[in-house]
């Protein structure tokens, strides 16, 4: 089957999103499905960098033309930081690298820094969707007879947050490094959604619904604030395997804290 252009765009945005929900439930352990997630994640890394739009006339409408740009401008601003980092980053390297013109940058952008900041917030609300996602399955699940522990709860999201950082560790390097150099505006993004993921652990183990809160909800902050400097400091050495290493001590951690 031959697909124009606009049917191109269509379908990897299908195999996007079927891919966050087939690693939601597979991490989730809702449905023995590993051989389907193998599958769709060959064709997501087939697919992972976006290729330039084709010359000439084609069929996209104006829309899909601009998402298409902003897709591989953001792309490139996450790749060329983590290969030279955010100070080592021009905007030329960026266009450069995403195949479009310095005139487009500025249509959609109004400087490296602004570029930067759309980048972070579109990852942190693709990770923080997923881990939704992925709790609300679970609570949803027919096969959820009775609420699962929130260490357990808590094991399994972080789990699919670890997972998620191994597989986009150039997007996971804007939110956790690079950030510290690209100002304010950026630090308070990072601030944002971490005080969001905090409040995700405070739901998982229940904080307020026992005495104690203002000490568990302070837990909550240590608990989410040690997991991004060792997550980290994990991909500043590029060490992914230790990165995944950090769960059973996470889980851990959490337990003592808030269990």
């Amino acid at each position: 089957m031959i697909l124009d252009e606009s049917a191109d765009v269509e379908f990897l945005l299908l195999i996007g999103h079927h891919q966050m929900s087939v690693r939601a439930i597979d991490i989730l352990a809702l449905s023995p499905i590993r051989d389907v997630e193998g599958r769709v994640a060959e064709s997501r890394r087939s697919a992972a960098r976006p290729a330039p739009l084709p010359s000439g006339r084609h069929h996209l409408s104006r829309e899909q033309v601009v998402t298409s740009q902003r897709l591989r401008m953001l792309t490139a601003t996450a790749e060329a930081m983590k290969d030279k980092g955010y100070v080592g980053t021009s905007v030329a390297e960026i266009i450069r690298r995403a195949g479009v013109s310095r005139e487009t940058f500025y249509q959609q952008f109004r400087s490296k820094e602004d570029c930067f900041v759309q980048a972070l917030d579109a990852a942190t609300k693709q990770l923080a969707g997923l881990l939704e996602a992925a709790r609300q399955s679970a609570a949803d699940s027919p096969e959820a007879t009775r609420p699962a522990p929130p260490e357990e709860t808590f094991r399994r999201l972080l789990h699919l947050y670890l997972r998620t950082l191994t597989e986009q560790a150039a997007f996971a390097r804007l939110f956790l490094v690079e950030v510290y150099a690209a100002g304010p505006e950026a630090m308070a993004i990072r601030m944002e959604w971490q005080r969001w993921f905090a409040g995700a652990v405070a739901e998982i183990f229940h904080v307020g619904d026992e005495g104690g809160a203002d000490e568990r909800s302070f837990g909550c902050e240590a608990l989410v604030a040690a997991a991004a400097q060792l997550v980290t400091a994990h991909l500043v050495a590029d060490d992914l395997k230790g990165l995944r290493g950090l769960e059973d001590p996470l889980v851990r951690l959490a337990v003592r804290l808030l269990g």
